[in-house]
């Protein structure tokens, strides 16, 4: 039987056609899947995608997260982590701080480390250089993952250098991909309500494009859940896609669901599972050219994140030891799992799990 005779929404009749043709999704066909009453049938079509793409294979990767600091210069309305100079529980990492964090933390099978912080101007560029390089003298096995788009962009006014300049010494230091937040949303409307003070919309995209120039393969996130409308997070998914066209350079989407400011904020404060299925399917839908979109669990739960694996997503992220960000906000979510759970999670929606490194390679299959 066909999908095309199960869907009640004959509105999906063509969009159907189409990704079964292998025909890209306009806008306008990415409204019609948020709008669609039908969740069931747009989240079999993201699955059917998928499997297409990555078979019943669903990843993870064992890595932790690391905050050096969270004194930020810039003061996005939806952060919660973020503190001025001087503020009560602000901190900055010195060198012998970091090590002794990651020594109390780190377990043998660590494959990555991912880095973000806040942008620190009470600190100078060598700071966030040293942060990689002593990470890679203690650890040389163990990939760095490092710095969002919008940092990088920070670095560059901090220090004086060029995108390219900051980005080589980053290389040199022992950075081999950059994280994929700093984006929240993609258009300009909404980032001088919510984030005015970072990054622009294209300053985003050109530090990718320069990652990817230099032959980094980076990843990309998707905040929603505020104020954008349904066409703002397609334009999102249409920028990225653009890029992608252009450099190829992308390894994920990671829709990040918002977390309202305080752990005891009501329901209607945050994210339905509802949205959060469709805009996984969605942006499986819409990336047709990104490898993997990745279901988030310190967002959305372990649960949803199982339940995300038939919705279009291959990836359930990682085992993390400590997720300090969203925590910092209204997350009702565990900080880790151990790998034993990821494979546990996994194995229950029928899939394969796959332990791989930052880069997709596969390390074991379970």
């Amino acid at each position: 039987m066909s999908l095309t005779m199960t869907a009640t929404d004959r509105n999906l009749d063509a969009i159907i056609e189409k990704v079964k043709n292998g025909e890209r999704l306009t806008l306008e066909d990415g409204l019609k899947l948020y709008e669609s009453p039908d969740l069931l049938t747009v989240g079999q079509l993201a699955n059917e995608v998928n499997m297409k793409k990555n078979g019943d294979r669903v990843y993870f990767i064992q890595n932790m997260y690391i905050n050096p600091t969270n004194i930020c210069e810039a003061k996005c309305s939806f952060c919660a982590f973020r503190r001025d100079p001087g503020e009560k529980g602000a901190y900055t990492m010195s060198t012998d701080e970091l090590l002794e964090y990651v020594g109390e933390r780190y377990t043998e099978g660590i494959r990555e480390f991912h880095i973000v912080g806040g942008h620190n101007h009470t600190v100078s560029f060598d700071y966030y250089l040293e942060t990689i390089s002593t990470l890679k003298k203690h650890y040389p096995h163990v990939t760095i993952k490092a710095y969002t788009a919008a940092e990088i962009e920070f670095f560059s006014r901090l220090s004086g250098r060029s995108i390219e300049t900051v980005l080589k010494e980053l290389i040199d230091a022992g950075v081999s991909s950059l994280t994929g937040g700093g984006a929240e949303i993609l258009t300009e409307n909404y980032r001088m309500k919510m984030s005015p003070d970072k990054v622009s919309t294209d300053e985003w995209l050109n530090v990718h494009r320069i990652a990817h120039g230099l032959g980094m393969k980076t990843h990309s996130t998707m905040l929603y859940g505020l104020t954008e409308s349904k066409e703002e997070r397609l334009i999102h998914m249409i920028r990225l896609r653009e890029l992608q066209d252009e450099t190829n350079g992308f390894l994920v989407l990671i829709p990040l669901a918002v977390q309202p400011r305080s752990v005891n904020a009501s329901i209607k404060h945050r994210t339905s599972a509802m949205d959060d299925m469709r805009t996984i399917a969605v942006s499986r839908l819409m990336l047709d050219n990104f490898p993997h979109i990745k279901a988030y669990f310190i967002n959305i739960g372990t649960q949803l994140a199982q339940l995300a694996t038939q919705f279009g997503s291959s990836d359930l992220h990682g085992t993390l030891v400590q997720e300090r960000i969203s925590h910092s906000a209204g997350a009702l979510t565990q900080q880790a799992l151990t790998k034993d759970e990821l494979i546990w999670l996994i194995k229950g929606a029928n899939r394969t799990p796959v332990e791989r490194d930052t880069f997709y390679n596969e390390i074991a299959v379970y």
